[in-house]
């Protein structure tokens, strides 16, 4: 009796593991909706939207499988090799055999070689295409949002998305999921190679493949938890980089930088933290395994040690030398791909999870989209009317109440008003940045509803107060991609009076521009920006405070360019600086999004109103700056 004493001692140990990790797990699930480890969107239907994307490349995936099978064949071939090797050595042999078996095991590993270097080839091309057709399309997503969507939705959310969340799907793709189902193949393969080898010592080993499932299935809930807690704390670190490297110049100003390394520091900290749960989840489970396998080893050299050391048999089946070194590499090859499968699961859960944060910016649907008959424009004469027009950023606060005007074609209209009073709005209205709540907007007499956005917004160029410049160089920031000559590119930039600084540059039109281009004077980005929308043609202009925060030297030439190309089309704009706007066809004055004066410059003078006050109270400021 006391020879089986050794096999209950650790079969006691194991089973107090194992009751120890499922009350942990009972626990656990009892408070997963508390704490949200459960993912919202279920594997099969993350599966299904993935494949969507592998089908295209099922060729190669099943080539990648053909190759798989060499491989198997080699872990299952391999160790009976070695116990035949065993066994000849310690009997009467001729050198040939031993000769003949080595060589015959050297094949084998040298076709498994190739075929594992084929496979990771073509699985690195495979995922890096499924990838980039991921991240295309995610990117093209993006851009069909709204701007009201996209300023719900951060920057360093989006990047996180389209960069590290496709990274994660990238190794699923190259690696994870088709390593998961070779090592399911070896698991299987080895254990019915371990059947016809002996059956009696395969039911032993299979004692253990219960507790292995049961800590896989545990393993499985804490890994899912501790995967999304990274990803989030990840997503929390990339927003606040994005949004303070952006503003560092303000943080500097006002001194702040202490208290935003603070704030940096307690979400380093948190992203830490959560890696440091992953890690710990994932450090308990692998020594678990393994102790599993080194039990199975020790079970395996006990009962075959006495067995062959007393000459008896083993429940009937005689045990040699040959089966316990064949059976020993048998377990490795048995309890390696499980220890693989508890990584490879550990980082498709990672993989899932990145998945279903980038399905959910996919799911988001675009509010500002094309109806089902909407047709393009292949001309504009620019003859806008807004008829009793009802908009709000926030249900049922209005931006704009009622409003209705119209413009005739190449007329120059300004907008005036305090700040809130709806100026921006209408701009960005007539553009279809936003969608109105009610009433309607004409372009030509037709509703812009009822035309393609992109048709729309090719007729329009937007000249904002806020200038984005992209890193690049100038000539790359007027062209935007488009086949300009540098005759038509200095040509528009001689129009708008660019040319006065940009040929004092070194390098001219290819000079270097820098992040938001902030090696250039606010002036000088407003320039470049009059001469980007010019080169365009558009039929009609858009100039939201095109003058504001430059000097006057650098005004005056904007209102040359201005001058210049008012017969050229329909041109919308707000100002603060009312002498911007003097020689406008007609100029709205919007108070609390209404309108409630409309006329030239003269006539708003002559009715002494609200118009009247903004440019008596501008023209006394500008009296005493100058005394």
């Amino acid at each position: 009796m006391y020879e089986i004493y050794p096999l209950l001692i650790v079969g006691a140990i194991i089973g107090v593991i194992s009751v120890i990790f499922i009350v942990a797990f009972c626990l656990m699930k009892d408070k997963k909706n508390a704490i949200g480890f459960d993912r919202n969107m279920k594997d099969g239907e993350i599966v299904k939207r993935l494949l969507a994307y592998a089908r295209p490349h099922l060729k190669s995936f099943i080539l990648v499988f053909l190759v798989i099978i060499v491989s198997i064949v080699y872990d299952i071939v391999s160790p009976i090799v070695i116990g035949n090797v065993t066994e000849m050595i310690q009997g009467d042999f001729e050198l040939i055999e031993l000769y003949t078996t080595v060589a015959i095991y050297a094949g084998i590993l040298v076709v498994s070689l190739i075929s594992s270097y084929i496979q990771a080839i073509v699985l690195q091309k495979t995922g890096q295409k499924i990838v980039s057709a991921i991240r295309q399309d995610l990117f093209e997503h993006v851009e069909s949002l709204s701007h009201e969507q996209l300023n719900k939705t951060p920057v360093g959310t989006l990047v996180t998305r389209v960069v590290n969340d496709t990274n994660s799907i990238s190794h699923m793709f190259t690696g994870i999921i088709v390593n998961l189902v070779k090592n399911v193949f070896i698991i299987f393969g080895v254990l019915g190679a371990m059947l016809c080898l002996n059956y009696m010592l395969t039911l032993m080993v299979l004692c253990f493949v219960p507790f292995v499932i049961l800590f896989t299935i545990i393993f499985r809930k804490f890994s899912r938890k501790a995967y999304r807690k990274v990803n989030n704390a990840t997503t929390s670190i990339n927003i606040f980089l994005s949004e303070n490297l952006s503003g560092m110049k303000i943080i500097q100003a006002f001194n702040r930088e202490k208290r935003k390394k603070q704030e940096f520091d307690r979400r380093n900290e948190h992203l830490c933290k959560c890696r440091r749960e992953q890690m710990f989840t994932f450090g308990i489970f692998r020594p678990m395994v393994y102790m599993l396998y080194v039990s199975s080893v020790l079970f395996l050299f006990y009962l075959g040690a006495r067995g062959y050391m007393d000459n008896i048999s083993f429940l009937g089946q005689t045990i040699t030398s040959g089966t316990i070194v064949t059976f020993y590499m048998y377990l490795n090859k048995f309890f390696n791909p499980i220890q693989s499968l508890a990584e490879q699961f550990n980082m498709l859960q990672h993989a899932f999870a990145s998945a279903e944060k980038i399905f959910t910016v996919f799911d988001i649907k675009p509010t500002v989209v094309d109806a089902d008959d909407a047709i393009e424009l292949d001309e504009v004469k620019g003859e806008i009317e807004f008829c009793d027009v009802w908009f709000s950023y926030i249900p049922n606060e209005w931006v704009l109440k009622g409003v209705s005007f119209k413009v005739s074609a190449k007329e120059t209209v300004a907008f005036v008003g305090s700040t809130g009073s709806g100026k921006t709005t209408i701009l960005s209205l007539i553009c279809r940045n936003y969608d109105i709540q009610k009433g309607q907007i004409l372009i030509d007499g037709i509703d812009i509803k009822k035309i393609k956005i992109s048709s729309l917004r090719r007729h329009f160029g937007q000249m904002l107060q806020d200038v984005f410049l992209f890193a690049g160089t100038i000539r790359s920031n007027i062209a935007l991609q488009n086949d300009y000559s540098d005759e038509e590119i200095t040509e528009v930039c001689d129009y708008v009076n660019a040319s006065h600084f940009i040929s004092k540059l070194d390098n001219g039109l290819d000079t270097e521009v820098r992040e938001r281009g902030n090696n250039f004077s606010s002036g000088q980005r407003q320039l470049l920006s009059f001469a980007r929308t010019i080169i365009h043609k558009p039929s009609v202009m858009i100039l939201d405070e095109a003058t504001a925060n430059i000097d006057t030297e650098t005004e005056l030439l904007i209102q040359n360019s201005l001058e210049k190309i008012m017969s050229i089309g329909t041109m919308l704009m707000v100002a603060h600086r009312l002498s911007t706007i003097q020689h406008a066809d007609n100029i709205i004055v919007l108070s609390h999004g209404e309108i409630i004066e409309q006329g030239s410059h003269l006539e708003l003078l002559q009715k002494r109103g609200k118009y009247y006050s903004l440019y008596m109270l501008q023209y006394n400021k500008d009296r005493l700056s100058a005394q």
